[in-house]
């Protein structure tokens, strides 16, 4: 099947979603109407307030935002496909068109036939077919789930044709990827974490280093994680956590997290499922006073990747909301005139699925 014939095939067209973005406004924050209302009737039948609000925005119901992902062949790529056709239609859809490095016959994902077009080799051109999508599906935004290595590649690749994205692949210089990207001023979610209890563990940790600066000062840190052996990164999640640990006062070089990768250990010492060797992440921080009487233990570990599919398309709605606003002249209001987003930035906006 061609790249034409996929994109004719999904729904709803791009007159539809133009129907869609210009119906009825909502007003109020969240367009939730039971948390819109100003005022209810007293028993003399005079309003009083009921909710004091900074702002009344004016909210354009939005069209379903239609969602790329790269590179779904890949175990993290087809979690997330899968967790936007069952999202539904009515906030978003699966675009029939996806990169991986080369192109690959065609994948069914629940009834969504999608076409691989190669990022390279011959006859590829993912710039063209970046255009006649962005034709076809206005508001597109797009997932990427690739290589480490491939990170800041593609990061230029969609910067290039104006396409928003999630950037969930760890790895690449990150440094560089975010600088390009706010010079740019590009809109994209970019995070080392997608899992949203796990974000809120992170945002928590942030909060205690910001606000107790050097609390664990002299205090040694030793940390572990355990994934899949096809993970050949150190966890993005691992380096951020560390940033706040530093920031409290631990001297600790991300070069030393200890990697577990082999399968008798993660049975054993970490206490990995047998049934989730293919898909886990076991992260352990211990903290240690100078003298060795006191101690600290922090420990999340997830098993399978809905935690992180799901939080994944949540991005995406986040973003392609954003961007939305951003034409509209409200979307600078509301994210302070910043396009480069986090997950705790998602996380605060709310309506995030209950995984």
């Amino acid at each position: 099947m061609s790249l034409a014939q996929c994109a004719a095939a999904a729904l709803p067209s791009a007159d539809q979603q133009q129907q869609l973005r210009s119906s009825s406004s909502i007003r109020g924050r969240g367009g939730n109407n039971s948390d819109n209302l100003q005022t209810v009737l007293g028993s003399r039948g005079r309003g009083r307030p009921l909710l004091r609000s900074r702002a009344v925005v004016t909210r354009t119901m939005a069209a379903p935002v239609p969602i790329m992902v790269n590179d779904l062949t890949g175990k993290m790529g087809r979690a997330v496909a899968d967790a936007v056709v069952a999202r539904g239609g009515d906030t978003c859809f699966l675009v029939p068109v996806a990169f991986s490095g080369r192109a690959k016959p065609p994948v069914d994902v629940s009834g969504v036939m999608v076409e691989v077009s190669g990022l390279a080799g011959e006859g590829s051109n993912p710039g063209a077919v970046l255009e006649e999508l962005k034709q076809k599906y206005p508001g597109l935004v797009v997932v990427d789930y690739t290589l480490p290595k491939a990170v800041n590649a593609n990061a230029d690749l969609y910067m290039a044709h104006g396409v928003p994205f999630v950037m969930g692949t760890t790895g690449g210089d990150r440094v560089k990827l975010l600088e390009d990207v706010r010079a740019a001023a590009h809109f994209a979610v970019i995070a080392p974490q997608m899992g949203k209890q796990v974000v809120a563990f992170q945002a928590a940790m942030k909060l205690m280093a910001e606000n107790f600066p050097g609390a664990f000062k002299g205090y040694t840190l030793t940390v572990t994680e355990s994934h899949q052996s096809s993970k050949v990164d150190t966890s993005g999640t691992a380096k951020a956590l560390v940033e706040s640990f530093n920031e409290l006062g631990c001297e600790f070089d991300i070069g030393d997290v200890e990697l577990v990768r082999d399968v008798p250990t993660q049975l054993g010492a970490m206490g990995v499922p047998e049934e989730h060797l293919l898909g886990h992440a076991f992260h352990t921080y211990k903290l240690r006073s100078p003298d060795g009487t006191v101690s600290f233990e922090f420990q999340h570990n997830v098993c399978g990747r809905s935690i992180y599919a799901e939080g994944t398309v949540d991005a995406a709605l986040f973003l392609g909301n954003m961007v939305a606003g951003g034409v509209s002249g409200t979307g600078a209001a509301r994210g302070g005139g910043k396009t480069v987003y986090d997950m705790i930035d998602v996380l605060k906006e709310g309506g995030m699925v209950t995984n």
